[in-house]
């Protein structure tokens, strides 16, 4: 409680309410008028604490605005959850990356029928992973081609593809569960237009949009990941073609 109170959470926010964009080094200002020695660690567990409960919105590196948008925070279905707890079981040290795309049919238009479950794993690991859960009687492919999702897997509603996890991909832990932050769902769509074929073009617009929208979308971090994944020029002209990300700049 003492920890809570000393957010000063109303005083902030009419501190802030006037400013659109604003960095550590003024949030720092806000505390350090309360507790000039305020510690540095301190600041941060204030800020990380902010921004979990959506108080402060992270847009990028050190900048926030005010909160109107909160976290993306995706729900986790029982099948999820049964699959992570058994690859957890069998592969203790893996890191491991889970989610459903069904969950981006919330910003999308035509609504597609089929949803893939993405498990993303290190690129040593896929085989492995891929035989564990093809033993187990789970409908699964690893990294398929356009021509195989098209022959093998159009008819099914739901698939487990399992995949290569880019480093440093960006990822949250959703009840114990490694799962796909925002960022990470976005970049995907954009640099993957075989698994992410329903969300392309006017769809893919459709998508990031109303995800900026909806949600706090860290810019940096989106471009940090598609440059991992040898994008971050060309993803940077598409974002800079939206009117969401544009207004936010």
């Amino acid at each position: 409680m003492i920890g809570t109170k000393k957010l000063h959470v109303d005083q902030l926010k009419d501190y802030f309410k006037d400013k659109e964009i604003f960095e550590t080094s003024d949030i720092r200002g806000f505390y350090s008028d309360k507790e000039p020695e305020v510690k540095t660690a301190t600041l941060n567990w204030r800020i990380y604490n902010l921004v979990q409960t959506g108080v402060l919105n992270r847009i990028g590196r050190g900048k926030f605005r005010a909160g109107s948008k909160r976290k993306c925070l995706p729900e986790i279905s029982v099948k999820i959850k049964s699959i992570s707890i058994k690859l957890k079981k069998e592969f203790p040290y893996l890191r491991i990356c889970i989610w459903n795309t069904s969950f981006l049919n919330e910003f999308m238009i035509h609504q597609p029928g089929r949803f893939y479950i993405l498990i993303e794993v290190e690129k040593e690991a896929m085989q492995s992973v891929f035989y564990y859960l093809k033993e187990n009687k789970f409908p699964v492919f690893i990294d398929p081609t356009k021509d195989i999702i098209d022959k093998y897997i159009s008819f099914e509603q739901e698939t487990i593809i399992v995949k290569s996890l880019v480093s440093e991909a960006p990822m949250q832990d959703l009840n114990g569960i490694n799962s796909a932050t925002i960022e990470k769902m976005l970049v995907d769509i954009y640099c993957d237009d075989v698994i992410f074929a329903a969300q392309q073009g006017s769809e893919m617009r459709t998508i990031f949009e109303e995800a900026m929208n909806k949600y706090a979308v860290n810019k940096d971090r989106m471009l940090r990941y598609a440059n991992r994944r040898r994008k971050k020029d060309d993803f940077r002209v598409y974002l800079s073609s939206l009117s969401n990300y544009r207004q936010q700049n």
